[in-house]
């Protein structure tokens, strides 16, 4: 693999498993001398009218000095790639650079059989990925102009394509730099493909369970006997070779004796047969994989290699996976009734999604779901994830009308950048809570290739909240907000009518409700449930619908002892007619109970019209909170992602090309000041000029050209900004003083060694603030924002978000630390410009969106004043850009 792609040598990092338009999965990689015999079969497979297409005539075969010219490429001047399934290529698509350095030429040649796949698209965005990397602005094509299919992939690609026609070619031409338009077909294509390969995952026609076993207790027993008494309507194949009868049915010795084709292969066999089985599910044309064998991932670096190839191997074959180690997947819908999980019954039907990852969490994440009586749509078992992710199920469930809300506990996040993305879409729709595991950190699953973060601390959450993700710690958290998003309406805002049978639990309970941030409009303490059902449940009901209708009350909380002669069924039955009513959540926690046979935990209450029971009403009041912050996002104008003003992000590019060409494998180039401003300004960031010197006399003249007053300052970053500590002086007028300041300024900084200085315009005053930026391997791009000084220095107060940021996440970004309450008025001081501040975090963001090339930028300090701000220092790194987790082309983690 080599550090740049473009010298002749093969570009490994190109190479990507995808997701085609029907849901199957296919390998892409860079063509190959090798692939010579390849390329001649593919040719050979095609059809006359194909063939007329692509070369304008018809050829029965490529001749050797053909096959030379498309296969060996320098992979810069001329690329191409080829899609192959089972080895067998079935799309190639190339470019070759033009003349005009900046524009290449294109083709594609898809097989007859495989049209119609999205191969055209998917062949286009890596090309113009590669292009790009190698300094190519444009494409341009000729087509046939009853070549329809092709016509349509350019249509459809979201560039802005210019067309002619002349001598009977239609002629296109487009610019490959990635728009919001492009970006957002690319995303819908993608959404669409990985959608669908879930569906298919989860909608079977047919089972097959691999390692079936009569032997009571194993994995495969349990497995097919879970799959049949939740009565799948579909086939069913029971595959041991030691058994000709299993659960009742013929027994196969193994796959190849099935006489159907199988969709779903549950693979339940010894770790060391696992590679065997999903060969010969590749040769059986299954579609997709359960794999519930362990061993892979957990077995060092012997399992993990085990488990790359297992899945280069699935992939390649057209089939994704779940799992290793995977607990399975659950689908309650009537049509499909499947559970092919190690759980012992199928859930009840219900509108909550979960996924996890390894199986123990999976367990306790159905078994918790079960306790409090949620009902599921789906549930995905990921275990190592080594290929089907939360991300895919995020795909499938944005589109599932069964789903209406999600669970996901991530132990990992391989792809930050892309789970951010997905979330925030889907969050738009459906409450999406997240249970994180902080003792795993940010890193990928067991079998990916190693990236290790350098985001900083809080980034991570930062992203889910900038997402709309509800994060909480725990599954049981989990499960407290899963209650309230299940069944009941969103609150429309933070007012809280709290009811109580007991003055001292209703006041206990309205101080934890307002440290949550929730509005107690209404506190009804010391409610009499004593009176006997006939005459409590009334006036409950009475009591509860008055507070509902008041237009300040959002949402209900009624925390309750133990009452003489009502039942937790009857209370909970008035709270639920009550909250359908109005429209309006309505939760209850009954505390004191010591009947174990008395259920309070979960969904209670009639079917179609429980509400959520807590035992604790400290956990009631935590989960409503949660939703309602979520509420407050889901409502909100999220605003437009819309370039700054005056932004050229070709100029910088080019621009960082010309810098990068010294720079050698993972080094970073500290640019100067004049380098740094110059690259800045191509996105209108401007920083307050300043000018070095070794004698005072050179002071003067550079504050002359500078102009008066100035500030002189040492280039000794633990001191350039230290007042305090005689690194800065302010203000100074003329020549004879500024003269002075130097000999003292020396003088006072000698036991710092001989530290350069610089003169600079004095700037408008103004509250000191910091920004940062830096590309992160796992997460991409990170800004970071915080007031200069101690607040970011000793208290870590930081505001962090991962671009792009729309409107609303600027917005929220410069509010966020703790101590920006001061850029508002503060003990009498003036509000600053934060307009200013908001253009120019928009417009870092957009900056570190567009080149994962600049790998730090620091502005510290910005002075942000009544009018403007001004960036005084800038501190700006470039290195080689990995690829990031989230580009611009499709490609599947691996």
């Amino acid at each position: 693999m080599v550090d740049r792609p473009g010298d002749g040598e093969y570009p490994e990092h190109w190479e990507a498993d995808v997701v085609l338009r029907d849901g199957g999965t296919a390998h892409l990689r860079p063509i190959h001398p090798s692939d010579a015999d390849a390329v001649q079969a593919f040719h050979a497979g095609q059809s006359q009218n194909s063939i007329y297409m692509r070369f304008f005539a018809f050829k029965a075969r490529l001749s050797s000095k053909e096959l030379k010219r498309f296969t060996e490429v320098d992979y810069r001047d001329r690329v191409a790639f080829v899609i192959t399934i089972g080895g067998a290529i079935i799309g190639i698509g190339r470019y070759d650079r033009l003349d005009d350095p900046t524009e290449a030429e294109v083709a594609f040649n898809i097989a007859d059989a495989h049209q119609g796949r999205g191969i055209g698209s998917i062949l286009l965005e890596h090309l113009a990925a590669a292009a790009h990397e190698n300094g190519i602005r444009r494409f341009s094509a000729e087509v046939l102009p009853e070549n329809r299919k092709m016509l349509m992939v350019f249509a459809d690609a979201g560039y802005d394509v210019k067309r002619h026609f002349d001598d009977g070619v239609v002629s296109l031409e487009f610019n490959i730099d990635p728009t919001e338009k492009s970006r957002a077909v690319m995303e819908a294509r993608e959404h669409r493909a990985e959608a669908r390969s879930v569906r298919d995952l989860l909608t079977p026609s047919s089972v097959a369970v691999i390692g079936a076993s009569r032997k009571w207790g194993t994995v495969g027993y349990q497995l097919l006997e879970h799959i049949i008494e939740g009565h799948f309507p579909g086939r069913i194949y029971a595959i041991n070779p030691e058994a000709l009868e299993l659960a009742g049915m013929l027994s196969f010795g193994k796959l190849a004796e099935v006489p159907e084709p199988v969709q779903l292969a549950v693979i339940a066999v010894p770790y060391e047969e696992v590679a065997q089985v999903v060969a010969e599910c590749a040769a059986a044309g299954v579609k997709g994989l359960v794999i519930a064998s362990a061993g892979f991932a957990e077995d060092g670096e012997r399992g993990l290699a085990r488990q790359r190839d297992l899945v280069r191997q699935a992939r390649a074959s057209g089939m994704r996976v779940i799992g290793p180690a995977s607990l399975g997947i659950v689908n309650t819908h009537p049509d499909v009734s499947l559970n092919a999980s190690m759980a012992p019954a199928l859930p009840a039907r219900g509108g909550l999604g979960l996924f996890s990852q390894s199986a123990a969490i999976g367990v306790s994440l159905y078994a918790a779901s079960s306790r409090r009586q949620l009902g599921l749509s789906t549930l995905l078992s990921a275990g190592n994830r080594a290929d089907v992710s939360g991300n895919d199920m995020m795909q499938y469930w944005e589109d599932d009308a069964d789903t209406t809300a999600v669970g996901l506990y991530l132990e990992s996040i391989g792809n930050p950048r892309k789970f951010s993305r997905l979330a925030r879409r889907l969050a738009r729709t459906k409450p999406v809570i997240v249970a994180k595991s902080d003792a795993m950190g940010l890193r990928l699953p067991p079998g990916h290739a190693v990236r290790t973060t350098q985001a900083p601390a809080g980034a991570l959450d930062a992203m889910l909240r900038q997402s709309g993700v509800i994060r909480v710690e725990t599954i049981e958290q989990l499960v407290d907000v899963a209650q309230v998003v299940s069944g009941q309406p969103l609150p429309a805002g933070p007012g809280l009518a709290l009811f109580s049978n007991s003055d001292a639990l209703g006041k206990v309970v309205a101080d934890s409700a307002a440290a949550h941030g929730l509005t107690v409009a209404r506190l009804l303490a010391g409610i009499d449930l004593d009176a006997g059902q006939s005459v409590a449940l009334p006036a409950l009901r009475a009591a509860l619908s008055g507070a509902l209708a008041d237009p300040a009350v959002h949402a209900v909380v009624a925390a309750l002892l133990p009452a003489r002669g009502l039942t937790v069924d009857s209370i909970a039955g008035v709270l639920a007619e009550c909250s359908k009513a109005a429209g309006k959540p309505v939760l209850a926690a009954f505390t004191g109970i010591l009947d174990p046979s008395v259920y309070v935990e979960g969904m209670v209450g009639p079917a179609g019209n429980a509400i959520p029971c807590f035992s604790n009403p400290g956990a009631a009041v935590a989960a409503l909170a949660s939703v309602v912050r979520y509420a407050e996002w889901s409502a909100r104008d999220h605003g437009h992602f819309v370039e700054p003003a005056g932004c050229d992000p070709a100029a910088a590019w080019d621009e960082l090309q010309l810098l990068l060409r010294d720079v050698k494998g993972e080094q970073l180039k500290q640019l100067d000041p004049a380098a740094a401003a110059s690259l800045l300004g191509h996105y209108g960031i401007t920083v307050l000029p300043s000018k070095g010197f070794t004698t005072p006399d050179e002071a003067v003249e550079a504050a002359n050209a500078l102009g008066w007053p100035v500030a002189l300052k040492t280039t000794e970053p633990a001191l350039r900004h230290r007042l305090d500590l005689g690194g800065v002086r302010l203000d100074i007028q003329d020549a004879g003083s500024l003269r002075q300041n130097v000999v003292q300024m020396r003088r006072a900084l000698a036991s710092y060694g001989e530290a350069a200085l610089e003169v600079q315009s004095m700037a408008p005053v103004g509250q000191a603030c910091t920004f940062r930026a830096i590309e992160d391997p796992l997460l991409g791009p990170v800004i970071s924002f915080g007031l200069a000084g101690d607040a970011v220095n000793l208290l870590d107060d930081w505001a962090h978000r991962v671009p792009p940021l729309s409107a609303a996440d600027v917005h929220d970004f410069v509010r966020a630390p703790r101590a920006a309450r001061k850029l508002f008025g503060y003990q009498g001081l003036p509000a600053v410009d934060i307009a200013a501040l908001e253009d120019l975090a928009g417009r870092l963001a957009w900056l570190k969106d567009n080149h994962p090339e600049i790998a730090l930028v620091e502005f510290n300090p910005v002075l942000c004043g009544t009018s403007g701000a001004t960036i005084l220092a800038a501190d700006v790194r470039i290195g080689n850009a990995a690829q990031r987790t989230d580009s611009a082309r499709r490609a599947m983690l691996g």
